[in-house]
């Protein structure tokens, strides 16, 4: 495939294939942290369970334990009537009160709800037949001694932390965050805060990607804005590589302009870069490079192509330094598009639309994009559509698969 400004065009798997062959980047180092923190980071360890869980035969519902035969036949027209007693077992036509979650006393398989009882003059009338083990959590149902209940390269969520912790774990091994510095280029940048004058803008990409980072469960360290000057640049990635495991880089990537900073990387070391320009749409300009044994990701100045750009690499490089066995996938959902969009034969296309829920069936409607400098059809988006290279574009009333990133829509959210 040929492009004014690149030589070819790599197709996207094969550029990242190609990055990953070059990146030999080893399990990351591992640290201890209490369940409170635990939230979101990666298991380096498997979780075991150190006992059955629950330990013991409990009740599963307020109400009596007893023996399940001695209810059989039991209604509210024709009820059993049982002996209330206060002992740690129960014999015939007896039962014992129990709330949820209290050991099922010896000698009982079963427990009877209150709403299905009454109580008159120290016995029990019981209205329901029951069979053996109803409403009772065995010991060892939810997990036996020995079982692996979270698997190392897993992120945890909150139920693996209620788990460890109905577990009795009060800490978890987990791995290191990746370190990533972040830098952006660009003459006309200046910071937040910064009084603008002329044709100065602020820079938005560094602080975006940072927080993509994060999200991830990367730390960031700000390298600043270097200027359009191949020095400059090289000096900053240089200081960056020293302290970070990785470093992400934002402009000075183009198509016909100054491809300034894919020259600062290769005047730094080898390999350099390996891939410069890649198949997509947004995100042509992407390059990906290997420095000093660390990954070293170049994206455009366009804000939506820098997302674009960051989620087809910046995601799996980062889920890479974290251990995780596969790149995390977005949550993903089928939708009818709403109208026609265009792809690009022989690039993979990212289209942003808006997943709405009407009535049982998702819609994807597309978001008008008047370029990958148009920041705020990302806040108005919640998914990508993703057109595979071979396809001109995607008809309306097809069903597509829809990357989610954002909360769903719901079509009477308007009237809330």
């Amino acid at each position: 495939m040929k492009l004014k400004g690149f030589q070819k065009l790599t197709l996207a798997d094969q550029a990242l294939q190609s990055w990953f062959n070059a990146l030999q980047i080893g399990a990351p180092k591992a640290t201890v942290v209490f369940l409170q923190d635990a939230l979101g980071r990666v298991l380096a360890e498997d979780v075991i369970a150190q006992q059955d869980l629950p330990r013991f035969d409990k009740s599963a519902v307020d109400g009596y334990a007893l023996k399940s035969a001695d209810s059989v036949g039991a209604s509210q027209f024709k009820p059993r009537v049982f002996q209330l007693t206060e002992n740690q077992e129960v014999n015939v036509k007896q039962t014992k009160q129990v709330w949820t979650g209290n050991p099922i006393p010896k000698g009982a398989d079963a427990v009877v709800m209150l709403e299905n009882t009454k109580k008159h003059e120290g016995k029990l009338e019981v209205w329901s037949q029951l069979a053996p083990g109803e409403n009772v959590s065995k010991k060892g149902e939810d997990t036996k001694k020995g079982d692996v209940v979270a698997k190392a390269r897993t992120r945890l969520n909150p139920y693996h932390i209620g788990l460890a912790a109905a577990l009795g774990y009060s800490q978890l091994k987990v791995s290191e965050k990746p370190k990533i510095g972040v830098l952006a280029t660009g003459n006309e940048l200046v910071e937040v805060g910064t009084q603008l004058s002329g044709n100065l803008i602020y820079d938005s990409n560094k602080i975006m990607l940072s927080a993509m980072c994060r999200e991830l469960g990367a730390e960031t360290t700000d390298y600043g804005i270097a200027k359009d000057n191949v020095d400059e640049i090289a000096n900053k990635i240089q200081m960056a590589l020293k302290a970070q495991d990785a470093v992400i880089t934002t402009g000075g990537t183009s198509v016909g302009g100054l491809d300034l900073v894919p020259d600062a990387v290769n005047k730094l070391g080898e390999p350099g870069v390996i891939v410069h320009g890649v198949a997509l749409r947004p995100a042509m300009p992407t390059a990906v490079a290997m420095l000093e044994g660390k990954p070293v990701l170049i994206l455009s100045g366009n804000p939506v192509a820098a997302i674009i750009g960051f989620e087809v690499f910046g995601r799996p490089m980062i889920c890479r330094l974290l251990g995780m066995s596969k790149t995390e996938p977005r949550p993903m959902l089928k939708a009818t598009l709403t109208r026609r969009v265009a792809g690009a034969l022989g690039r993979k296309t990212y289209v942003r639309v808006r997943v709405t829920l009407r009535g049982s069936e998702f819609y994807a409607e597309p978001v008008s994009a008047k370029g990958s400098g148009s920041i705020s059809t990302m806040t108005l988006s919640n998914g990508f559509v993703v057109i595979p290279e071979n396809r001109e574009g995607v008809s309306e009333g097809e069903t597509v698969i829809v990357h989610m990133f954002g909360s769903l829509g719901l079509e009477a959210e308007a009237d809330v």
